[in-house]
């Protein structure tokens, strides 16, 4: 049987970017086999530092995409082309002419959200701006979201039956490290960013050292996104002798070795996510998980089965859950368990293309 031809728009990594790490496992993964892929990489930073800088030469790189976009259209002929959007101004902007493009080649166009700051940043724009992102949007066929919890992101500008659920999904297979030490071992595991929760859990990390200063070692990997942000972590481990290792970002087998090494993970970001990375992995690891409820992270993380949920910048809350966990190896172990449990039932990689394949198929064949 012919395979459809899609075309799947992406920045793949580096920098290692959420919606790049989403791009990469899409582009590897079942869908090859289900689908012609055609991937148009629509990078311009080159590295974390990069970012947010403006330069002539991502002027050019913006210029040569969108002529590349146009030379696939007219030779490859695409029955789909998916595009993820932006949720700030300057990168919606960008997103307009990519859609634009495809609907001035009567491609039939899927958006993919893979965030839940969409709302604030509309409501955040003024009423012309407002117009222009909803009339946008409606450009398009439908779109996909990361949980049911998301779909009211777009109540008003889709019907239901154009909001598609597809959470993020991956093959993971990890073997156990063998303990070498009493020490119960966290792993927090994100851009080191205020926003991301660093702060909050060092600070909770003092309280818990208080109780049981022995009991733990903490593994912090990630890069750091500002110099203020970096100093005021090192002066939180340092003023209170911590057991805290800094690592830098890590990707591959590196990257799954902290997993496999941890006995606990930690992820309480203050500021809206889609369904993290992290957070699946950590499934996949077999991890105890203390998140908040931001984007889909809820639909993952069960609040007393497989970890809990806690409120975003509260300290001693989250201090409290890595305190119970850290002395009830039991506990702690059961819910790692059902981490494992819960994954192989709804995030694995098979799950989420039999999920994109179906919302696929579903698009190219609407009239």
């Amino acid at each position: 049987m012919k395979k459809e031809r899609v075309l799947l728009l992406g920045k793949i990594p580096p920098p290692y970017m959420g919606p790049a790490i989403a791009t990469a496992i899409l582009l590897n993964s079942g869908l090859k086999d289900r689908f012609e892929l055609i991937h148009l990489d629509t990078r311009i930073n080159r590295s974390l530092e990069d970012m947010g800088k403006w330069s002539l030469a991502k002027v050019f790189r913006n210029i040569f995409i969108y002529a590349r976009m146009k030379i696939i259209l007219l030779t490859r002929w695409p029955k789909l082309v998916v595009i993820p959007i932006s949720q700030s101004n300057t990168g919606f902007i960008k997103d307009f002419f990519f859609i634009v493009i495809a609907r001035l080649f009567f491609r039939k166009i899927l958006l993919h959200l893979r965030g839940s700051e969409l709302r604030n940043w509309i409501d955040s724009n003024n009423p012309v701006m407002k117009r222009f992102i909803i009339y946008t949007l409606r450009l398009s066929n439908g779109v996909i979201v990361l949980g049911n919890n998301l779909k009211y992101l777009f109540e008003g500008i889709f019907p239901e039956k154009q909001v598609y659920v597809a959470p993020n999904g991956g093959n993971y297979s990890f073997k156990k490290s063998v303990k070498t030490e009493d020490k119960v071992r966290i792993l927090y595991l994100a851009n080191l960013q205020a926003t991301k929760g660093i702060e909050d859990l060092l600070e909770a990390l003092v309280i818990v050292a208080g109780e049981v200063n022995e009991g733990f070692v903490a593994d912090v990997v990630g890069s750091w996104r500002s110099e203020n942000t970096k100093t005021k972590c090192m002066e939180i481990v340092s003023v209170n002798n911590l057991p805290v290792n800094f690592h830098p970002s890590a990707a591959g087998e590196e990257k799954l070795n902290y997993f496999s090494n941890a006995d606990l993970f930690v992820f309480t970001p203050r500021s809206p996510e889609g369904h993290p990375w992290v957070i699946v992995e950590s499934m996949a690891a077999g991890l105890p998980i203390i998140s908040t409820d931001k984007g889909a992270i809820r639909e993952s993380v069960i609040d007393g089965q497989n970890g809990y949920i806690v409120e975003a910048g509260n300290t001693r809350e989250i201090a409290s859950r890595i305190l119970e966990l850290i002395k009830d190896k039991s506990r702690r172990e059961e819910m790692g368990m059902k981490s494992r449990k819960f994954y192989e039932e709804k995030f694995t990689e098979e799950k989420m293309v039999e999920n994109l394949t179906s919302i696929f198929h579903k698009v190219i064949s609407e009239a």
